[in-house]
């Protein structure tokens, strides 16, 4: 006993981190699991455990890891998870360190689109009876799009064809990247400040869905909710579903689509103004 070395508690859970640490099976390892005791904490951790039928370990995602998760977490949830094992010494406790999450057979990313689609609809943020008329023959109409390529010249291009004076207000955004859900609720709000058009067309062109995700990111589709102009969804193609397209007072399958919605065709104008000369002669010779 004399002649023995005392550990104190500290020093043996310092000792068995630094084994387990120091396996190198242990450092960079694939988990999969169903998720319980799921907890957000307000520092933007996550605590929970992964359990399979058999056994459970003790798992944390500090925030840097998990603020950029594309989906939320929750109980029951089957997870595949990227980390490594390593002991908390002031417990005593070993646990996954977890740095990468993706659903268990679904994408993250399609998971994130209708987690956040259930939410939004619960809401009420869909319902028709939120939804503003489009104006028949807008003043002015305000784009939200990129400032290069193809999808402004198109709208252009459909515009000028069918109405030569119209009156457009082209405010450039990023239309892809992590900036772009900020840059596009910000325009919409830009644009409700000025009160200088009379309906948004927001607008881009065809992707991937990570290339369009701008448009499936919560900021977004609140903006377009609280926007007192009526907002015209023209993104990507016909097949292409975002969840502005489900916020926006109407959606159009293509951009270019979207500019002959906005606009009527001068013949149609003409046919109109024909017709409403017609009735009031009628009305008058009645009279």
């Amino acid at each position: 006993m004399n002649t023995q070395h005392v550990f104190s508690v500290s020093e043996i859970n310092r000792y068995i981190r630094e084994i387990i640490s120091g396996d190198l099976n242990l450092s960079d390892i694939w988990v999969k699991g169903e998720i319980s005791n799921y907890k957000y904490h307000y520092s933007g951790h996550m605590y929970f455990t992964l359990k399979d039928e058999k056994s459970l370990i003790k798992s944390v995602m500090f925030r840097s890891q998990a603020s950029r998760l594309k989906f939320h977490p929750e109980n029951g949830m089957k997870v595949i998870v990227r980390g490594y094992v390593s002991v908390f010494e002031r417990d005593g406790q070993y646990q996954l360190y977890v740095e990468e999450m993706l659903p268990d057979g679904m994408g993250s990313l399609y998971l994130a689109f209708e987690q956040l689609k259930n939410k939004l609809e619960k809401e009420g943020l869909f319902d028709n009876q939120y939804k503003k008329k489009i104006p028949f023959l807008p003043s002015s109409i305000g784009v939200i799009t990129s400032l290069t390529g193809a999808v402004i010249r198109d709208i252009i291009n459909v515009l000028s064809r069918r109405f030569e004076n119209f009156n457009l207000m082209l405010y450039p955004v990023s239309v892809q990247g992590v900036q772009a859900a900020s840059t596009i609720s910000r325009a919409i709000k830009r644009l409700n400040q000025l009160n200088c058009v009379d309906v948004i067309i927001l607008a881009r062109g065809g992707g991937s869905l990570e290339e369009l995700w701008a448009f499936n990111e919560e900021q977004v589709a609140r903006s377009i909710f609280e926007s007192k102009i009526p907002v015209i969804s023209a993104i990507g193609h016909e097949t292409d579903f975002t969840i502005a397209d489900f916020v926006a007072d109407l959606r159009a399958p293509t951009p270019s689509a979207a500019a002959e919605l906005v606009i009527p065709e001068k013949r149609i104008l003409k046919q109109r103004t024909t017709d409403l000369r017609q009735r009031l002669q009628n009305a008058i010779l009645k009279n």
